[in-house]
């Protein structure tokens, strides 16, 4: 499949099923992020016992049309645990979309106390290091490869080694994209929609956060996909704060507001929160980072709930200052 040149198509996500996608960040590492994460796993932290309940979940997952799976090497066993799940369901490459994602490297060897669970390098010799790793626990189903959280501030968009080695994994046919945080989302993006080579983009598709308490990337977004970039919403319930779990006294209005509206459509408060990024037409693809079967089915009811402007008006004011939200993000503890 190789050629002299980049793909001149931007091609969309091949395969992805339902619109809902299944990231595996809160299932192959014990500490995460989430609130109430360490509940979800039942504090038991055993290889084999969360090895067993991510293919649980990716069971429920594919059995609710789920067929896009997001890994990372960062995100612990991850990637192992979706790729021996893979082959022991026998499932033909064409019929799922693998991602994954370089530029973080795990390093809390299995601990949730650990004081550091991930450290963050984009240069070519760790894209060169996790490419090999990736596709040792991957292949033949891996289909889009990511920059795991590209800034401004890491260099990675004017790194032309890093640059022409990602055009070489397009050239031989996987899709290229790049996952963004923090407050400056929308200008990275910018940035990364400008990137060319051989005066083509580069990237495919970008994974960003979107949901009720952060829209600062919306404009960039809704550009980049009118230029052609399939997006992805990662954190859509925002690391647990747009669900029942989050008793914070400063989000009590948000609260009632969004009790309000799930119990007006008769649903739960996550799938009202991936109800609304479903709902903007410049979205392909929301993921889902449930931890447990109960979560990801929970999840899967966004899907066939309805949105309209009622909704949407009461929930526009839960939106935070990007600044604010990921300072809060920022200081949520490893659990």
């Amino acid at each position: 499949m190789e050629s002299t040149t980049l793909p001149h198509d931007r091609r969309p996500l091949p395969n992805p099923g339902t619109r809902l996608g299944l990231g595996l960040a809160a299932l192959g590492r014990p500490g995460y992020i989430n609130l109430g994460h360490g509940a979800d796993l039942g504090h038991t932290y055993d290889v084999a016992a969360m090895l067993q309940q991510t293919h649980a979940v990716l069971d429920s997952a594919w059995a609710g049309g789920v067929r896009y799976f997001d890994a990372a090497r960062s995100y612990g066993r991850a990637e192992a645990f979706l790729g021996d799940w893979l082959r022991r369901q026998s499932i033909p490459p064409a019929e799922v979309t693998v991602a994954s994602k370089w530029g973080y490297t795990y390093t809390a060897d299995w601990r949730v106390d650990a004081p550091t669970h991930e450290v963050k390098e984009h240069s070519l010799p760790v894209l060169q290091r996790q490419w090999q790793e990736s596709q040792q626990h991957l292949q033949p189903y891996l289909r889009v490869y990511q920059i795991h959280s590209a800034t401004l501030e890491s260099g990675v968009l004017e790194n032309r080694a890093v640059l022409a080695q990602l055009a070489e994994h397009k050239r031989c046919g996987l899709l290229i994209g790049l996952s963004l945080s923090g407050p400056g989302q929308a200008l990275t993006l910018t940035r990364a929609v400008e990137v060319t080579l051989d005066g083509l983009p580069l990237f495919d598709c970008v994974q960003a956060t979107w949901n009720l308490l952060e829209r600062s990337a919306t404009a960039a977004l809704q550009a980049a996909h009118a230029q052609g970039m399939a997006v992805i919403i990662k954190e859509a319930l925002a690391n647990g704060r747009l669900t029942d779990r989050n008793h914070d006294p400063g989000f009590a209005r948000g609260r009632v507001l969004f009790t309000q509206v799930a119990e007006r459509l008769g649903t739960t408060l996550d799938a009202v929160a991936l109800a609304a990024v479903l709902a903007q037409p410049w979205v392909d693809l929301v993921l889902s980072g449930a931890a447990t079967v109960a979560q990801l089915r929970a999840n899967l009811a966004a899907l066939t709930l309805p949105w309209d402007m009622t909704a949407e008006t009461l929930l526009a004011e839960l939106v935070e200052p990007p600044e604010l939200y990921w300072r809060t993000r920022s200081q949520l503890p490893w659990n």
